[in-house]
């Protein structure tokens, strides 16, 4: 049963949300997992990919890092992600997960020629924490620049349009992306990027996910 959403603004430069599901988990979604994030986009006769940035998992790996790197119109400032399992009550083999992933210093510039902001996050993490019957998934980012007028709280799925002189838009960018299948799991996406014709980009970015599922 999905029992609320609720996000806010924490402090100036500050933005927070969570997501709670209950209920019994299938297959659909990994018992827990964190990432970065990752690129896959082409503008003009450059194609940029990044594959997924410091993926864990609970099954293994538990832990990854990223260095730092940069890419033609974007650089990520490295990170780090967890995946651990506690054993809560070791007479009924009950358990619990939490899945993280902190990442620092993104930049977005390849919308700069188009006419279009400079995009930054100074920090950001995101969390998925199950129990049984239940899980709970938060997010939070601070310094972003380039995007501006975000609303508070910040709603599931939230579209801000990124706009050049004129109002045209060249990108969307999707914030608190939930998928809830209502078996007590969540998928969440801090931030994804979907360039638009305008900008002469195709293809997206996205910054921060977590999933998890409820412990058997």
């Amino acid at each position: 049963m999905l029992k609320n959403v609720k996000t806010g603004l924490v402090a100036a430069v500050v933005m927070a949300g969570s997501v709670v599901a209950g209920g019994v988990a299938h297959a659909q979604t990994p018992a827990g997992v964190a990432d970065l994030g990752e690129a896959s986009f082409t503008k003009g006769s450059t194609t940029v990919t990044v594959p997924t940035l410091a993926p864990c998992a609970v099954e293994g790996p538990t832990s990854a890092s990223a260095g730092s790197l940069s890419k033609t119109g974007l650089s990520w400032g490295g990170g780090t992600s967890s995946c651990t399992t506690t054993v809560v009550d070791p007479d009924n083999d009950t358990t619990s997960t939490k899945s993280t992933a902190t990442g620092k210093n993104f930049e977005l510039s390849a919308l700069v020629s188009a006419g279009g902001p400079r995009i930054r996050l100074a920090s950001y993490t995101v969390t998925c924490d199950a129990v049984q019957r239940q899980t709970s998934a938060n997010w939070t980012f601070s310094g972003l620049a380039g995007i501006t007028g975000l609303p508070s709280p910040v709603p599931a799925g939230y579209t801000k349009p990124i706009t050049k002189a004129g109002g045209i838009v060249l990108a969307n960018a999707v914030f608190n992306t939930q998928t809830l299948p209502g078996d007590g799991s969540i998928s969440l996406t801090m931030l994804r990027i979907d360039f638009l014709p305008a900008s002469g980009i195709t293809g997206s970015v996205t910054v921060g996910r977590a999933a998890c599922s409820p412990t058997p």
